[in-house]
This record gives C-alpha cells, sequence and structure tokens, in this order.
C-alpha cells in the first residue's frame, strides 16, 4: 500500500530534523529542505533570507529551486516595501495568492517577481527568544498554489529552520572566537590610534593611556620633567617621545646614563674638556651640554650623579653657563632637560646622598612609568609588535602566537619588564622554524607564575628541536659569531659534540 500524506509529511519531518543536527551551512540546508519537501508541496523556489536589524537590510543568504543562476544572492537590500518588512511588522506569516496584484512591496521587487514569473508566495518569520533572524520564503509560478494545510507545515518547518540558524550563527561565532584565541595575528602596529601610540609606546591600557596623556601635556613644554618607573619600563622611549612632541623635535636628542660612566669622567662627559686639561686629553672635546643646544638633553639614571657634581648641574639649569674643564671661556647652552631614574629620589634626599634644592629642580612634572606587570593587557600588542619587528629582521615568516603562548606571556610577572618582553621574543624568534611563534620553556628567567605552555617533550627531543632550530635559522652554519653554536651561547665544539650524540647533521635541518 502506497504511503499515505501523513506518513509522507513525519518522514520528510524526520529527515529535515536529522539533517538539521549537523547542518552548519545554509545552502546546505536549503537543499535539504528542497529535496524533502518538494514531493510535498508545491513550490518552484526555496529562500533563507536573513534580517540585519542594525542596518535595515535584508539579504537572500541562500537559494533553492528552479530560479535562473543570476538571482539577487548575497546583495544587501532595503527592508523597506519588502515582504519581511510585513511579516515583521504582523509579527506572522505573509501569504499572497497573486502576487501580481500586490501594491505594498517595492517596484524593482515587483519587477524581479514578474522576471521569475513568481505568482504565489509565503513568507513565514524566523524567530526565536526575540531575536529577528529573517525568514523562510517559498515561491510558486502557479497562482494560490498553498492551502491552510500546506501553509501549517511550512510555518512548523520554519520552526525547525530557526534553530538551525540559531545553532548555524552560535558555531560562526565559536569559529570566530576559536581563531582569534587560537592564532593571535601579528600585524605592525600602524593601526593603532595616535592616542595610543607615541613613538614606540605601545598599549591601550589605562595605566599606560596616562602616561601618554603626560606625555602629551608635558611635549609642548620647555619644562624639566622626571621619568620614573623600574628597569626596563621604557624610560627612554617616554623622554624620546617627549622631545619629539616640543618645539625642540627637529634638534638633537643626547643622550647619557649617569650609571655607565665611572664618576671621574662623567663630569668630562658632561661639561666636555679642552686639550691637556688632564693626563690623556689630548684633543678638545665636546660635551653633552654643548651637543644638546637647541634640542633635548636625557640624563638617565640621574639617582646615581655623584654628590659632588650635583651643584655644577644646578647651577648649569638656573642659567645655562658651563666652562669646560680646563677651559677659562664661559660657554652657553640652550637645551632641555629631561631625567630617568628606577630609584626613589626622595629617599635618596633624606638620605643625604642626594641635593634637596636640585631635586625640587628636577621634580617640575613627574612621570611614573608603570611595570609590564600592572599593564598585562598591553602584553598582546606589544608581543606582536616585538616579532613582528625580530621576523622582518631575521626574513622569517610569523604569522600567529599561539594562545598558549599568549597567555604565558600575559601570565608571567616579568620583572625585567619590557626589555625582558623583549628578549625573551627575540630569542623565540630565532628559534622558531615554523610561521607560529615557539617559546621555549626556560625562556623565563625567574620562574614561571601562571599556566606552563603545554609541549611536554623529552629533555633529547627538545634538545634536538631547539638544535636544529638552531641550524636552520643559520642557514647550517655552525661556528662563527653568526653561527648555531653562538646562538645557541654554546662553544662549537660543544655544539658538535651534542650533535653526535643525538645524530643530528647538517642536512637534518635541511640544510645542504
Amino acid at each position: 500500500m502506497p504511503p499515505s500524506a501523513s506518513d509522507l509529511r513525519y518522514r520528510a519531518l524526520l529527515e529535515i530534523s536529522e539533517a538539521f543536527v549537523a547542518c552548519r551551512d545554509y545552502g546546505a540546508l536549503l537543499e535539504t529542505l528542497w529535496g524533502s519537501l518538494r514531493a510535498l508541496i508545491g513550490f518552484d523556489y526555496l529562500a533563507l533570507v536573513r534580517y540585519d536589524a542594525a542596518r535595515e537590510t535584508v539579504r537572500i543568504e541562500a537559494l533553492a529551486g528552479d530560479l535562473a543562476k543570476n538571482a539577487p544572492i548575497g546583495i544587501d537590500l532595503p527592508v523597506e516595501g519588502s515582504p519581511l518588512e510585513i511579516v515583521l511588522e504582523r509579527k506572522s506569516a505573509l501569504y499572497c495568492a497573486d502576487v501580481t496584484r500586490e501594491t505594498r512591496f517595492r517596484p524593482d521587487l515587483m519587477e524581479t517577481f514578474r522576471k521569475f514569473e513568481i505568482r504565489s508566495g509565503f513568507w513565514v518569520p524566523l524567530t526565536r527568544e526575540g531575536r529577528n533572524y529573517g525568514c523562510l520564503s517559498f515561491g510558486s509560478r502557479a497562482g494560490d498554489a498553498y492551502g491552510a494545510e500546506d501553509r501549517e507545515l511550512m510555518e512548523h518547518i520554519a520552526r525547525h529552520v530557526t534553530i538551525a540558524v540559531d545553532n548555524a550563527l552560535a558555531f560562526e561565532e565559536i569559529r570566530e572566537l576559536r581563531r582569534k584565541i587560537e592564532d593571535e595575528k601579528i600585524y605592525l602596529e600602524q593601526e593603532i590610534r595616535e592616542e595610543y601610540r607615541l613613538d614606540e609606546m605601545i598599549g591601550s591600557s589605562p595605566a599606560i593611556r596616562k602616561v601618554l596623556k603626560q606625555i602629551a601635556t608635558a611635549g609642548p613644554t620647555d619644562s624639566t620633567v622626571l621619568i620614573q618607573g623600574e628597569t626596563g619600563t621604557g624610560k627612554e622611549l617616554a623622554a624620546r617621545a617627549i622631545h619629539q612632541a616640543s618645539r625642540r623635535g627637529q634638534g638633537t636628542f643626547v643622550k647619557l646614563n649617569c650609571a655607565a660612566i665611572p664618576p671621574p669622567l662623567l663630569e668630562s662627559e658632561l661639561l666636555g674638556h679642552e686639550k691637556g686639561a688632564f693626563t690623556g686629553a689630548i684633543t678638545r672635546r665636546i660635551g653633552r651640554f654643548e651637543l644638546a643646544h637647541g634640542g633635548t638633553l636625557f640624563l638617565d639614571e640621574i639617582g646615581e650623579l655623584p654628590l659632588e657634581l650635583q651643584p655644577k648641574l644646578l647651577r648649569i639649569l638656573q642659567d645655562g653657563q658651563f666652562e669646560r674643564l680646563g677651559g677659562a671661556r664661559t660657554l652657553h647652552s640652550d637645551f632641555r632637560l629631561l631625567v630617568a631614574t628606577n630609584r626613589d629620589l626622595r629617599a635618596l634626599v633624606q638620605e643625604k646622598l642626594f641635593r634637596t634644592d636640585l631635586f625640587y629642580r628636577l621634580n617640575v612634572f613627574p612621570i611614573t612609568i608603570p611595570p609590564l606587570r600592572e599593564r598585562r593587557e598591553d602584553i598582546p600588542m606589544l608581543a606582536r609588535y616585538f616579532v613582528q619587528e625580530f621576523a622582518t629582521r631575521m626574513g622569517k615568516q610569523i604569522d600567529a602566537i599561539p594562545s598558549e603562548a599568549m597567555e604565558a606571556l600575559k601570565n608571567y610577572s616579568w620583572p625585567g619588564n619590557i626589555r625582558e618582553l623583549r628578549n625573551v621574543l627575540e630569542r623565540s624568534v630565532i628559534l622558531t622554524g615554523g610561521r607560529r611563534l615557539y617559546i621555549p620553556r626556560d625562556a623565563f628567567e625567574s620562574g614561571f607564575d601562571g599556566a606552563a605552555i603545554p609541549a611536554v617533550t623529552s629533555m633529547a627531543d627538545a634538545e634536538r628541536r631547539h638544535i636544529l632550530e638552531a641550524l636552520r635559522a643559520t642557514n647550517g652554519v655552525i661556528g662563527g659569531s653568526k653561527g648555531a653554536a653562538a646562538l645557541l651561547g654554546l662553544k662549537r665544539s660543544t655544539l658538535q659534540s651534542r650533535m653526535a650524540k643525538l645524530g643530528i647533521t647538517r642536512s637534518s635541518s635541511g640544510q645542504s
């Protein structure tokens, strides 16, 4: 006995339900509907119409049926004057027994219906939990093609379609989130808005934005700025940014690290000296004060300035005048002073290691650069910038930072701040053999306080991988200043011994 109409409907609904469970593609979804319903309902086309509430537009996402290939699929059209507008207003399905007599639709839609000979249509809303996804559109070249029973089945089908569309959208969002989590894309920070970057001070955290605002405020002035912060936080970058934002930006930026010069030589570095001023002074030397004329003088680690030189600096700051060592002529220099320190100058004043009057002369506009652990949200931005910088320099193409690696970077305390981050990433780029950044497990010098990077291998395998990646990075060169041994911090003989033990040859790395 042939199956009854109700049996056919039941089978069709069962097929549709089973197909929708795994359906993630709109086109496949409609093809399933077309194949299952065509024998039950007389329609010539079936369309999934999506609604964009923010833009007030509609778009045919997928189409199944006998229509021509040049149907308007994927084109955004206004919702106004469309069947979906009426569906949304009445919050129920719309049936038109004779489309040719409709007066509520736009002229261009009427022309489309005439072009494809559509006589009757049924538009069923796809609505779930207050969200309007659009509608399911059935069309036929026959007039008054759908009876009440057909329309009831179509509305039932639309409820299944709504769930499938909702699931498809959810999976799209999950895929997008997974892409963002798994592959942190590398890009130069050229797209970062200007207020989030001055020179190479990269970040968008509240802490760094406060610093950038202070730099923008102090920059155009000629006032002395005291830049405070831990070692490696980027105090020199802040000083350069202030210089570039000032009227002296086209002048010379002269820097001197007060802790890097022995005290007996520091005075000569600052003031300069005449020939014969002291033993070894065989020529005249221009000091940093003179070099900075018309520009900016940046004295780093000002807390290390010897007590005997502090009165001389104070005097020069007051009137800009000084004499070279061994010279009798008074010189004048017009410069702006920027100073930086990782020490507490107030504590040094209390300990009589820093002059009170000099402190107040320097502390005109203090700026404190936050440590990296207080601006962890900036780490991904900094990491991408440094990886791109080193990859470009080394001629490598690194497209992604794995999510677990990025989490490790974000969770580490970074006692060495940005300087340590930069060093870790430079070493990681050197050791990366593919297009995804590889961060060695021993990269964090002071221990790791976050989740470990999941890459459990034997010590021998890890050592073998490091050596092979170093060989690839150096094109198989073992010795010399640019060879794999130098890259790994080993003697040439030590590296060759380990290579022999692990069965590694230069050809193992893919080098001839």
